[in-house]
């Protein structure tokens, strides 16, 4: 379908929400939770088509802003604020598709069509029961509780800016799920596949404008045209459900002519679809090619997987430290051929993991937090990038930062295959030392490695063997002593004098 035909589709697009020109949206959690509470006294003067379904959006956004911040921060308010928002919305659907259904009657009927007074008497009539319903959930609505959420929650999403890196993973796992049901739906053209395609567009989109302004300013205007296309495939759709529903069609004649209006209407806007979607040039290209991919999509999983534990972690300085002195640790021993090789693990990206998620048990305080980080880590959703074994990998890896010595018969490392096992103890081993040294000591991140005669140096920052923790230092080298064959000797490691500028 030419430019002309697309043209066609405008006049009802613009009549459909046709409404005095606002200024363009804000963006942010903050200003849409609030934005709730100001539709919800608008919404309640009757009811009226404008007012619901700027609640709908308000609402929606809401959810689609706690959906990608959730992700990454499990504070239990994001869950309870969605499934607050979802009940209310649920409830403005109905009568929200009995007034999008209105628009569409008088748009196709002509006057004094038999077909169309029953259709506008049904939805006339279901419009008031859904009005009365509406009230009802409006009124069970928790305002007092949303101005709560719409205060403390916009506080924790400022921890991680619009544009992050992170959130273009998020939008890539956004792309991936849209991606899958647009090809199901043009496979199947089923009624089904397309609404659902529509939802995903619809979270794709939303992750775009409130979280990627760059990206938003590019693909915006096109997101909304295919969310709209494909809504109004669904309008349609449900018209005709609801005529047959009714049995609206006095006779034949009445339901082909009905069926072929919108048959029309339908197959333009799945025609538009398809010519912006489908083939070399399709959007679909177009947006991943901007989404991470190679190794920048395996740095953006590793930074998610950093900001999810940074909003668990109570101290998460030591576990920055931590990670610092893991990597230079695994470095030297690697350098001096002491580490056996990866296989098909990035062995070096997965202690750096697992050196950042170690402690995120704490959040429910310190005893056996061991076993807890095991645990969260283990109900993590696999970031795109990373395979299933490499995260039970760091997962198993963290649990052994500290505590038990991980034994081939426990069941923890029987999660793992055979190869994977020995590597999970030289990672642990590693994490382990670089745990105690930064726990007892708090200096600066660095150390240096060296084998000499058959013994590893390890010269630490901060370290002295006179300190009280000396000996718990000592004791954590053990399992990395096992795994090297080499004994391990820690020293202090001597910085030279600072030299100050002599006075001219």
């Amino acid at each position: 379908m030419g430019a002309a035909a697309a043209s066609n589709l405008t006049p009802f697009v613009s009549a459909k929400s046709a409404r005095k020109k606002k200024p363009k949206p804000k963006l942010g959690l903050a200003f849409w939770m609030e934005r709730v509470l100001e539709e919800c006294d608008r919404a309640a003067a009757g009811f009226e088509a404008d007012p619901v379904h700027d609640l709908r959006v308000a609402l929606r956004r809401c959810r689609s802003l706690a959906d990608g911040l959730m992700a990454m921060d499990p504070d239990r308010s994001w869950k309870d604020m969605k499934k607050a928002g979802k009940k209310l919305f649920q409830a403005l659907g109905e009568l929200r598709d009995m007034q999008v259904m209105k628009e569409w009657i008088e748009k196709l009927g002509n006057p004094g069509d038999p077909v169309a007074v029953k259709l506008l008497n049904h939805v006339h009539a279901r419009e008031t029961e859904c009005k009365q319903l509406a009230w009802k959930d409006l009124n069970q609505f928790d305002r007092r509780r949303w101005g709560q959420w719409s205060r403390s929650l916009p506080r924790r999403a400022a921890r991680l800016r619009p544009g992050n890196p992170v959130y273009l993973h998020l939008a890539l796992e956004k792309w991936t799920d849209a991606y899958e049901l647009h090809k199901r739906a043009v496979r199947t053209r089923s009624q089904i596949a397309l609404h659902q395609l529509r939802i995903g567009i619809k979270r794709f989109r939303y992750t775009v404008e409130n979280f990627l302004p760059v990206q938003h300013a590019l693909w915006g205007d096109r997101l909304k045209e295919l969310q709209d296309l494909l809504g109004e495939v669904h309008d349609l759709d449900v018209l005709w459900a609801t005529a047959l529903e009714i049995m609206a069609f006095p006779d034949p004649e009445s339901r082909s002519r009905w069926r072929e209006k919108l048959n029309h209407e339908r197959n333009e806007r799945v025609e538009r679809y398809r010519e912006l979607m489908i083939g070399k040039q399709s959007l679909w290209r177009v947006w991943r090619a901007a989404l991470p991919a190679g190794p920048d999509l395996r740095a953006a999983a590793l930074n998610r997987l950093r900001v999810w534990a940074g909003y668990l972690d109570p101290d998460f300085a030591h576990a920055q430290r931590v990670s610092q002195l893991s990597l230079r640790l695994y470095d030297g021993l690697r350098f001096a051929h002491l580490l056996g090789d990866a296989h098909q693990h990035d062995s070096r990206e997965v202690l750096e993991a697992a050196a950042f998620m170690h402690d995120v048990g704490r959040a429910k305080g310190s005893d056996k937090h061991q076993k807890r980080s095991f645990r969260l880590i283990m109900k993590l959703s696999r970031p795109l990038g990373w395979s299933p074994r490499e995260l039970e990998l760091a997962a198993v890896v963290a649990r052994y930062h500290r505590g038990a010595l991980p034994t081939p018969r426990r069941k923890i490392m029987q999660h793992l295959d055979l190869p994977d096992r020995h590597l999970a103890l030289q990672l642990a081993g590693v994490l382990r030392l670089a745990n105690a040294l930064d726990t007892h000591n708090r200096a600066r991140a660095t150390l240096t490695v060296e084998s000499r005669d058959h013994v590893v140096l390890i010269h630490a920052a901060g370290y002295s063997p006179l300190d009280r923790n000396a000996e718990e230092i000592a004791a954590s080298r053990h399992l990395l002593e096992i795994v090297i064959h080499r004994p391990i000797m820690i020293r202090t490691l001597r910085t030279a004098p600072r030299r100050h500028p002599t006075a001219s």
